[in-house]
């Protein structure tokens, strides 16, 4: 019986290299002492000899996984659906990739599936974890900070503990969407906000108001109708304002799913977009550039947004000192809608 080709050790790759077992060992760790000189002898060493690491040996001896876990808090169906999660997931990935690590991704709404993945999470299956599209005081991040699992949220939380998070300026970037249409002329520009359980909605909805306020219109309630980010919502939330507003002029919607489903109904009822009645979105989304006219919107940079999360949590996990809370900044991106 043929035996099983011997796999090669670290100290033959460190013989090979050149250089120190210990150096080896922080290569592949990715560890910033290290020279670029050494780092290229230890890459070329592992191809020559075709060294594979081996986890779960190292796991023993680290305490770690080498794994982190992103949980996003909505349905499959939003999950995949809404193009805000691809591009903050493109970002993670790249990220993580880079550090050698593993991607776990899991989606949990109901309480049940809540309490088994917090289970799992403190369980010292991963080093860390992603958190995505919470909702309310979500008690969570907390708990898992509680148990020493390092965790990055993904937009700031509505209340409690501080804790690690990344964030776009939401606040500018709706302001800067308001006073775009004002500048335009428009006068009676209403809202379709996000959740108010989420922080985006509520940053959003800030930013519409403060972007009134400095043109000197003032805020009126009556202009603001809630939405959740989706195309439907976007569509019904337009039908309530046109009831109470029937002469508006402008709409800035807080997502770009929302900003087409208002413009939808806007042609129903017969009013042209620009001409008559201005939209802006919010995201930037790849669907903005063929919507009818394309779509005004403010630019957040998601997949810089995945990266900066992956780049905090990993960071944490190797106890490295760093900015626990970050916010990338937003930009307007004109198009024919306004």
């Amino acid at each position: 019986m043929t035996r099983p080709a011997r796999q090669p050790t670290l100290d033959e790759v460190a013989r090979v290299a050149g250089v120190g077992r210990g150096t080896v060992s922080r290569a592949l760790n990715g560890s910033p002492r290290v020279s670029d000189r050494a780092r290229a002898a230890v890459r070329d060493a592992v191809a020559e000899l075709g060294y594979v690491r081996n986890r779960a040996a190292r796991s023993l001896v680290t305490g770690r996984t080498d794994s982190v876990a992103l949980v996003v808090s909505e349905s499959e169906e939003r999950f995949f659906s809404q193009p805000f999660f691809a591009g903050i997931v493109r970002g993670v990935s790249s990220a993580i990739t880079g550090s050698q690590r593993q991607l776990l991704l899991a989606m949990a709404q109901s309480d049940d599936e809540r309490q088994r993945l917090e289970t799992y999470l403190t369980g010292q299956h991963v080093d860390g974890v992603l958190l995505l599209s919470l909702h309310g005081d979500d008690p969570l991040p907390q708990r898992l900070e509680r148990r020493g699992v390092p965790t990055v949220l993904g937009g700031r939380p509505l209340h409690g503990e501080p804790v690690s998070f990344v964030d776009a300026d939401n606040v500018v970037g709706a302001a800067s969407a308001v006073e775009h249409l004002v500048a335009t002329g428009r006068r009676r520009i209403v809202t379709v906000t996000g959740p108010s359980d989420m922080s985006a909605g509520l940053t959003r909805l800030e930013g519409y108001r403060r972007g009134l306020e400095s043109a000197g219109l003032g805020y009126d309630p009556v202009w603001v109708e809630a939405g959740d980010f989706t195309e439907r919502s976007g569509r019904v939330a337009m039908a309530a304002l046109l009831d109470r507003v029937p002469d508006l002029d402008a709409v800035f919607a807080a997502s770009d799913l929302m900003a087409e489903g208002a413009m939808r109904v806007l042609k129903e009822s017969g009013r042209r977009v620009p001409e008559d009645v201005a939209v802006v979105g919010f995201d930037d989304s790849p669907s903005a550039t063929s919507t009818e006219p394309p779509l005004t919107t403010v630019h957040q940079p998601l997949e810089a947004m995945g990266r900066a999360m992956a780049n905090l949590l990993v960071a944490r996990i190797e106890g490295i000192e760093t900015e626990l809370q970050v916010t990338l900044e937003t930009h307007l991106v004109v198009r024919q809608s306004s």
